[in-house]
Order: structure tokens, then sequence, then C-alpha cells
């Protein structure tokens, strides 16, 4: 082999190292900084709503129940933990600070690391005994990933022990991606997002169907392949696998930023604006006064209190809307079609609202006003391709009774 030969491949399995190494960083500075932007939305809404003893919030998630006190604390813990959590592994993960810091690096671990087991136990609780949205299958994957996070935790504390510390990193890598599995969900579910202009592949209103089926395993098992691949490449020579490697994660560091962007604009940073918004709750007072006397009652008391008190509740679009899925998720009808129509009256060019009330009317089995509806929304909104699909949806079931009735 002659030395042209040799200094050529040398100097390219030297730009196949570099490039790898840039593409982890990369990857890894994204997910810090996403990590840190959803603990701060987090801390920011649940603790400030918390000082204000405004907990409505927090019921529209199944997150608190009034005069359950023990499942209260738990779900209070499970938060804080899930703050702590996101800090804390974005910490761990920092070479500067291992290297510079190596006692505050090991108590940061163990406290991480037994953090992330009782937060993982926590969820369990939450998922099987107190309830959660979702069906079975997804509880299954929140199941895997406990036991997951359970194993590899053990394994990295059970090599750091016996300071075989290149072996450890590997498994407290591993157990960094599967704490983070929540994260790495909600930065594909908006992936998704952004790719088909909406929901596919599940109902919004049951929080149920074969695509988040597919995230409950998907949001820890893919981002682990991934990693895989990655320590792999990075163990074995050969610049085509490094550099395919590395292209790989320049893709998939792009599809996070982007979800992140998607995230942060669609639900982090309105819940941080909500934080620091002390305004009561229209939808809160609402649904008291269903429960009590009824939905007529209910919007006499909107229309009262936004006249008398216009700065003093939260009359934003969306505390309507939220009610009204609380509604329909608890199979009363008529009274989520009655408070989505009176979103509508006070919201009437909003494309979104207009979508709410159709699925309230398909739920109910009104057809006939639920197209009308979503051709509504189209109107406002013609990029709701959530709306084309169940609008061809709905006319091809007429359709089809349409032929069975000639028949």
């Amino acid at each position: 082999m002659s030395a042209t030969v040799m200094t050529n491949r040398l100097e390219l399995n030297s730009v196949a190292d570099t490039t790898l190494k840039v593409a982890a960083r990369s990857w890894f500075v994204v997910t810090v900084i996403g990590q840190l932007v959803f603990a701060i939305a987090v801390a920011t809404f649940y603790g400030l709503t918390a000082l204000r003893g405004d907990y409505h919030a927090w019921r529209f998630t199944n997150g608190y129940v009034p005069g359950v006190t023990k499942g209260n604390w738990a779900v209070v813990m499970h938060l804080a933990s899930a703050v702590f959590i996101m800090t804390a592994g974005a910490v761990q993960m920092v070479p500067q600070v291992r290297n510079r810091f190596p006692i505050f690096h090991r108590w940061n671990g163990r406290i991480y690391m037994l953090t992330a087991v009782a937060l993982s136990a926590a969820g369990l609780y939450m998922t099987w005994i107190r309830g959660s949205v979702g069906d079975v299958t997804q509880h299954l994957g929140s199941t895997l990933n406990a036991i997951l996070i359970w194993l590899f935790a053990a394994l990295a504390l059970h090599y750091a022990l016996g300071r075989d510390f290149k072996t450890h990193r590997r498994w407290a890598l591993r157990l960094f991606i599967v704490v983070s599995g929540s994260w790495f969900y909600r930065i594909g579910f908006f992936v998704t997002f952004l790719i088909f202009k909406g929901p596919i592949g599940f109902n919004p209103v049951t929080f149920t169907g074969p695509f988040l089926s597919f995230m409950a395993f998907a949001q820890y098992l893919a981002p682990l392949a991934f990693l895989e691949i990655y320590l792999r490449a990075q163990a074995r020579p050969g610049a085509p696998r490094r550099m395919a490697t590395a292209g790989m994660l320049f893709v998939l560091t792009l599809a996070m930023a982007a979800g992140l962007f998607a995230a942060t604009m669609a639900i982090w940073v309105p819940d941080v604006k909500a934080g620091f918004d002390p305004r009561k709750s229209i939808s809160e007072t609402l649904s008291a006064t269903i429960a009590s006397s009824g939905v007529d009652a209910a919007v006499k008391q909107y229309q009262e209190l936004k006249a008398a008190q216009p700065t003093a509740y939260n009359f934003d679009e969306n505390e309507l809307n939220t009610l009204g899925y609380q509604l329909i998720r608890a199979k009363k009808f008529g009274e989520a079609i009655r408070v989505l129509q009176l979103n509508v009256e006070v919201y009437p060019r909003s494309g979104n609202i207009y979508d709410s009330l159709a699925e309230a009317y398909m739920d109910d089995g009104n057809k006939s006003l639920a197209i009308a509806n979503y051709e509504k929304s189209l109107q406002f909104n013609p990029k709701n391709f959530g709306a084309v699909k169940m609008l061809q949806k709905l006319k091809a079931s007429d359709l089809r009774s349409g032929n069975t009735a000639q028949s």
C-alpha cells in the first residue's frame, strides 16, 4: 500500500471521526435544550398555579382530584421529580461537569437514578391504579418503559461501583434515553403533526388509536435503537459506517429541532403564559355550575361574568373548548354541544372551535350537523386536513347508507 493511499485513508477516517462527534454533539445540544425548556414549562405552570391554589388545569389531565389527598400528593411528587430529573439528567450528560466536578457528578447521578426509579413507580401507580388517558396497549408501553428504567439504572450503578466507567457510561446513556421517553414522545408527536398537518391515526377525544399505541413503545425503543447504532459506529473502525451514522444523527437532530419548535410554540410557551396568568378559569367555574344547576345556567353565568368581570376570568377560546372536550369524554354530548355553540357565538371566526363542535355532533350521532361544522371549519382554516379526512369519512358513510337504503 502506497504512502499516498495510507494518507488518504487516515484523512478520511479523521474526517469521519470528526463528523460523527459533531453529529452526536448536535443531537445532544438539541436534546438538552429541549429538556430544559420542558422542565421550565412544567415548573412554571404547575408551580405558579399551585401557589395560587388554582388546580383546574391539573384536573384536565386527571392530575388533581378533589378530596383524594394521597393521590394528589403522588401527582405533586411526580411533577417535582419530573422537573428535577430533566434538569439533573441534562447536567449529568455534560462531559465538562463529569471531568471537572467528579464528586458532584457522582452524587447527582445517584440521586438521578433513585429519582428515576421512584418516578417510574409513581407513573405506574397513576397509570394502573389512579387511572390515566389511553388504552391498555399504551399502559403496557409505559410499564415496559418503567421496567427498562429499573434495569438500566441497576446496571449503570453496578458498573460504576465496579469502576468500569466505559461500560457504566453506556448504560447511563441508555438510562438517560428511557427516562427521557415522555420528552421524546412529545417531540415525535409534534413532528407527525408537522408532516401530516394535523392528528393522524388516533382519536383526539379518547386519545386512543394505532399511532398512539405505536408511540407508547417507540418513544424509547426508537431512540435506544439510534443510540445502539451510534455506539457500534463509535466502537468499530470504518469511515463509511461512521459517516452513515453521522448522517443519520444529523437528520434525526433536524427532525427533533422541528418537533421541539412545534411543541414549544404549541404547548410549552402557552403553559408558561398560563402559569403567570392570574385570571380565574371560566371553564372550572362553568363545570361546577353544570354539575349543580345544568348547562343553561352555566351559559347564563358565562354571559353575566363576561359582562361584569371581563378581566377577572379567563375567557380565551381554549377555555370553553377544553370544557367541551371534558363533557364529550364524559359522554354528555348535549352539554358539550351547548358549551361549544356558546364558544362559536363568542369566537365566530375560529376554525378550531367549529372543528370541535363538529366532533361533538359526530359523537352524538348527528352526521348532517357534523358535516356542516367541519365545512365551516375549513372556511376559516383551509389547512385543517383533519377536517378534510373526517368529511370524507362522514360523506362516504352517508353514501353507503344511501346505497343500502336504495337496495
